[in-house]
C-alpha cells in the first residue's frame, strides 16, 4: 500500500492510500474465506460448500464487508503513517473497489494543530481589592430590607420610589398600537399594570415610569415615549414617537421593615454588628469571584495573544453551533421577534464564529498545557460537579449520574470542561498580581 499526504489547511489534510491488484484480491480473498466458515448452504457442512455458491449467494454480502475492510485498512494505515491526532473525519472518497483491481481511498481528515506552548509562568493580571467600605455594606443592607420591603397604599400623590397601578393605552400618529403591533397586546392596551416610578430599572415602555411623579388616583395624562432606534422587542415600534393615554388607579409607597430579631435571625445574625460582619464577608466573597473570573480572562487572552493557533475547521463549526443557539436564546429571552433573528442571522452568525474561534483556540492550549502540568480529572472533580448540578436543579445526585451515564458525549464534554476549567485555575495561581484600584 502506498499512502500519499497533502495539506488541504493548515489542519485538514488529504490521506490518499493506494493499493495494488494483488492487494486488494487478498483482501477479497480473506473475506470470503471467512465467509465460507461460516454460512450454512442446504446439503453442505459448515465450511464445506463450494467457493463459487458461496460468492454466488451472498455476493452482496461478501461485496459490502470487503469494501468496508479495504476503507477501513486504508484509513487506519494513513493515519498510522502520519502520526496525525485526528479531530474528526470530513469524507472517505472510496472510488472504485474491485476484486482484482487497483484501487484508491481518499480520506479527508481536521487534525489537531501543531504549535509551541508559550511561557505561561507570570502571566500578568490585575485584581481589585477585595475590601467592602462602609457604605457599601450599608447599601447591601438596605437592599436585604427592600427584598423584604412591604407596599401600603397611599393616599398621596405619587413619588420617587413608589408603585402605581394604571391603565394605558398606545398609538402612533393617531393610529392603536394594537393595530401596529397585534401580536404584542402589552405594550399596545392594558387595563392595569404596576410601574415604579422613577426607578432605577426601566419597565416594559421606555420612560413611562419617569411620568410618573406627582400624579395622584383618579388622575389621566398623556405621556410622549420614544421608542429606541434598535428596539428589538417590537421591531414594528422602532424609532417611533408614541403617545400612552395613561390612568392612576392605585399609589403604593414602600415600607422598609425595621432591622429587628425577626430581620437579624432571617439573616442569620445576633445583632447589627454581627449583620454587618456577615455582610462584608459575602461582600468580599463576591470581589474574589470576580476577581478569579476577571483573571480566568486575562490569562486566556494573554495565551492566544502569545501563540498562533489554527482551530480546525470541524471544531470551529461544531463550536458556533453552540454559541448560535445560546445568542438566539439570550435575544429570545430579551423579547427579540423570530422575524428580527432572521433578518440578523448573518450578523448573529458571524459574531458566533468568532467567538467560537476564540474559544476552541484557547481549548487547545488549555489541552495542551494540562497535558504537559499533568493535570487530571478525578472522581472528586466529578463528585464535587454532580453535587453542585444536582442541587442547581434539584434532582437526587444518584439521579443525575444515571441520566448521566446514558449520554456519554456530554459526560465527556463535562470532563473536558473540569479540565480547562482546573487548567486555568493553575495558570492563575502561577501568574503575577498586581492590585488595583477598584472601579467606581
Amino acid at each position: 500500500m502506498n499512502i500519499q499526504t497533502q495539506d488541504v489547511s493548515e489542519t485538514r489534510k488529504s490521506l490518499v492510500a493506494s493499493f495494488d491488484a494483488a492487494e486488494i484480491a487478498a483482501e477479497h480473498k480473506a473475506v470470503l474465506g471467512e465467509f465460507i466458515k461460516v454460512v450454512r448452504i442446504p446439503g453442505f457442512r459448515a465450511g464445506k460448500a463450494p467457493v463459487a455458491m458461496v460468492a454466488k449467494r451472498h455476493a452482496k454480502e461478501i461485496l459490502e464487508e470487503f469494501r468496508k475492510r479495504v476503507v477501513t485498512k486504508a484509513y487506519r494505515s494513513a493515519i498510522d503513517e502520519s502520526k496525525f491526532e485526528v479531530v474528526s473525519v470530513i469524507n472517505v472518497e472510496e472510488g472504485e473497489i474491485n476484486a482484482d483491481a487497483e484501487a484508491t481511498i481518499t480520506v479527508i481528515v481536521d487534525v489537531q494543530p501543531e504549535f509551541e506552548l508559550p511561557d505561561y509562568e507570570g502571566i500578568p493580571t490585575m485584581t481589585e481589592s477585595t475590601d467592602a467600605s462602609d457604605q457599601e455594606v450599608e447599601k447591601t443592607i438596605e437592599a436585604m430590607r427592600a427584598e423584604r420591603a412591604d407596599f401600603k397604599v397611599a393616599e398621596r400623590a405619587a413619588g420617587k420610589g413608589d408603585y402605581v397601578k394604571m391603565s394605558y393605552e398606545g398609538a402612533v400618529e393617531g393610529q392603536p398600537i394594537l393595530e401596529i403591533a397585534p401580536d404584542k397586546q402589552v405594550y399596545g392596551k392594558v387595563p392595569q399594570t404596576w410601574e415604579e416610578v422613577d426607578g432605577a430599572n426601566e419597565g416594559l415602555i421606555p420612560g413611562l415610569g419617569k411620568n410618573l411623579d406627582g400624579l395622584s388616583v383618579g388622575d389621566k395624562k398623556d405621556v410622549n415615549v420614544s421608542f429606541p432606534a434598535d428596539f428589538e422587542a417590537v421591531p414594528a415600534l422602532a424609532g417611533k414617537e408614541a403617545v400612552y393615554a395613561i390612568e392612576v388607579l392605585e399609589v403604593r409607597e414602600r415600607v422598609l421593615p425595621e432591622i429587628d430579631e425577626e430581620f437579624l435571625k432571617a439573616h442569620q445574625a445576633d445583632d447589627l454588628d454581627g449583620l454587618k460582619t456577615n455582610v462584608r464577608n459575602q461582600i468580599k466573597m463576591q470581589k474574589e469571584g470576580r476577581n478569579r473570573s476577571e483573571q480566568r480572562r486575562q490569562v486566556t487572552e494573554a495565551l492566544i495573544s502569545k501563540v498562533t493557533v489554527f482551530a480546525p475547521e470541524s471544531m470551529v463549526e461544531g463550536e458556533t453551533q453552540s454559541v448560535l443557539r445560546q445568542f438566539v436564546d439570550e435575544n429570545m429571552r430579551r423579547g427579540v421577534s423570530a422575524e428580527k433573528l432572521e433578518e440578523d442571522k448573518e450578523e448573529l452568525y458571524d459574531n458566533a464564529r468568532k467567538a467560537a474561534t476564540t474559544r476552541v483556540q484557547s481549548q487547545l492550549i488549555l489541552a495542551k498545557i494540562a497535558k504537559k502540568e499533568e493535570v487530571k480529572v478525578d472522581a472528586d472533580d466529578m463528585n464535587r460537579f454532580i453535587y453542585q448540578q444536582a442541587m442547581q436543579s434539584g434532582q437526587a445526585p444518584d439521579k443525575f449520574v444515571k441520566e448521566l451515564t446514558k449520554n456519554r458525549d456530554q459526560l465527556r464534554s463535562i470532563q473536558q470542561s473540569i479540565l480547562f476549567n482546573k487548567t486555568l485555575d493553575l495558570l492563575v495561581s502561577k501568574s503575577s498580581v498586581t492590585e488595583v484600584a477598584a472601579q467606581v
